[in-house]
């Protein structure tokens, strides 16, 4: 995909605040430390549109970036442990389910999950939930350049047997801005989805 615009557009604390305006949404979500920030940037072809941080959480609200004026990516609050306190943990999960749940406009889900860890309890949660709500989702594996070649072709057989029960083989896409590896692969599995319905009709 030819990202020729990006803008951000707003910052909501709130599933209410999210844009409803027709276009397609494109949510990104992850456990806190999982390099969001440093993939939205690769994914966008920007350097600093999202803000990375050495402390994870650093992502409390709902962020909308228009992209080519034809669809939203929506960085979505991290979770795990982050270092934030419980109350604000707490409202998080509500905020992103009303969003993912109730806005009209969300047609895909970028799940993004650490190549050198193992699939943890919050993810098979969320897939799970996502698989009966009929959201299409798309795990993506990131930090695979923290891996050597042969570390990462062992880690990527892991996962995918891991993952046999929750997604197809073929689904799990590996990408790095490091290695500028994956992007296109993703961006043509996901972009069919992002079309605005007027426009599919037509």
């Amino acid at each position: 995909m030819k990202i020729n615009t990006v803008e951000f557009i707003k910052s909501a604390a709130e599933f209410s605040q999210a844009p409803v305006d027709g276009l397609p949404h494109l949510a990104v979500a992850g456990r806190s430390n999982v390099g969001k920030s440093t993939l939205i940037n690769y994914l966008l072809g920007r350097r600093s549109l999202a803000r990375t941080s050495g402390k994870p959480g650093h992502t409390r609200l709902l962020n909308f970036f228009l992209v080519n004026k034809a669809f939203y990516l929506v960085d979505l609050p991290g979770y795990g442990y982050a270092a934030v306190d419980r109350k604000t943990k707490g409202e998080w999960g509500p905020m992103v389910h009303d969003y993912l749940e109730g806005h009209p406009d969300v047609k895909a889900l970028l799940l993004l999950m650490d190549l050198r860890r193992e699939p943890a309890q919050e993810e098979a949660r969320l897939m799970a939930w996502l698989g009966k709500s009929g959201l299409p989702f798309f795990p993506v594996l990131t930090k695979i350049d923290k891996l050597k070649p042969q570390a990462r072709a062992k880690k990527l057989r892991f996962w995918r047997e891991q993952m046999q029960g929750e997604v197809a083989s073929g689904a799990l896409s590996p990408v790095s801005a490091l290695l500028k590896l994956g992007r296109e692969e993703l961006w043509a599995k996901v972009a069919p989805l992002l079309v605005k319905e007027s426009d599919a009709e037509a």
